[in-house]
């Protein structure tokens, strides 16, 4: 059995926005014929190699260790000839990266790590179906033009990720030293994270705090749930302030204190206020307002002008890996999403709430 280091069993670190919802295969391991009843937890300890018992019962219950197709919690017995997973968001180190020559807006780079701001469209790293085309093609073909080293010795490590169509502030390292102590701040929620949100309604109170368990659905496990009972999934926690109420939808600053998969996403639905045109969340439709032509046009015209849920990774702070100084990074909301911003404060302004 091939052993791969992976930061969200081995280190702790936050599983972080998902970026196309595919989970990859990191280990996989049939039990004996003759296994005895033993709880997963430990029979897993003495199967990978750097595992702790605490890491794996985070892992099972983050919806990532599967025994025969269906997640388990930590005190599942194993059973002879049980077929067992362990699935991740990033795929293995050993995926081939091809590097690409793809565009990058880089906002900070120096020998350890880049700060990009990436577009909306763009996938984080290569997967199913999508092996090329990816920010971590391209991140890798500037690397290897720019140091002159081989492929294999630029390909970059990821530190966090945020979904195919979020645009906004990406961390990435060069070295799995940086990315080790990086990965320690998220970890310890050190990182200082700000995303900027347009949602249907306006969330009451105006300014608060979200602390929901996230974790993968119990029918498609492509979307995130809210589980209030922390029956499941992992602890959240999202910090939120409105900055502008257009009426029937707001402007609304995020504060990430953990980063689990469409966090944003999931727990905004949960308050009833889904994020404006995601479709995977229901905020792909009309969800305030009258069904009048005028008014549904206009919305309509606003979907086109955002075709992809409106959330932005506005901000990013965080302790230099090698120099222990606090940085901080910021990145304008891209076209498309100050489109829909000016739509709505124009509506708004004209006083259309119909």
């Amino acid at each position: 059995m091939a052993i791969t280091e992976d930061p969200e069993l081995f280190t702790g670190a936050d599983s972080d926005l998902g970026d196309d919802q595919e989970l990859f295969e990191h280990h996989r391991i049939t039990a004996d014929k003759g296994q005895g009843l033993l709880r997963i937890d430990k029979f897993l300890m003495t199967r990978i190699d750097g595992a702790t018992r605490t890491r794996i019962q985070q892992a099972a219950h983050a919806g990532n260790i599967l025994v025969n197709g269906s997640t388990v919690k930590p005190n599942y017995r194993v059973k002879p000839l049980d077929l067992i997973t362990i699935v991740l968001p990033t795929p293995p180190r050993e995926l081939e990266i091809i590097p690409e020559n793809i565009p990058l807006d880089i906002v900070y780079e120096d020998d350890w790590l880049m700060v990009v701001n990436k577009p909306a469209g763009l996938v984080v790293h290569p997967g199913h179906a999508n092996y090329t085309g990816t920010l971590l093609n391209a991140a890798t073909w500037h690397i290897m033009h720019a140091t002159g080293k081989p492929a294999a010795e630029s390909i970059p490590w990821l530190v966090h990720r945020i979904d195919k169509n979020t645009s906004g502030l990406l961390l990435i390292a060069k070295d799995e030293q940086s990315q080790n102590r990086l990965a320690g701040q998220f970890a310890a929620h050190t990182i200082s994270r700000l995303y900027l949100a347009l949602v249907w309604g306006c969330p009451s109170p105006a300014e608060g705090t979200i602390r929901e368990y996230i974790g993968r659905g119990q029918r498609d496990r492509r979307v995130m749930e809210v589980y209030p009972d922390g029956s499941y999934g992992r602890h959240a926690v999202t910090h939120y302030r409105v900055l502008e109420d257009f009426g029937y939808v707001s402007l609304v600053e995020c504060r990430l204190e953990t980063g689990r998969t469409h966090q944003i996403r999931a727990h905004f639905k949960y308050l009833g206020h889904p994020l404006f045109n995601d479709e995977t969340y229901g905020g792909s439709r009309i969800l305030k307002g009258t069904t009048f032509a005028r008014y549904r046009q206009f919305v309509l015209g606003c979907f086109q002008a955002i075709p992809r849920q409106a959330l932005h990774a506005a901000t990013l702070g965080f302790v230099h890996p090698h120099t222990g100084k606090q940085v901080h990074f910021a990145a304008d909301p891209p076209e498309d999403f100050a489109n829909a911003l000016n739509c709505w404060r124009e509506y708004a302004a004209r006083g259309n709430r119909d």
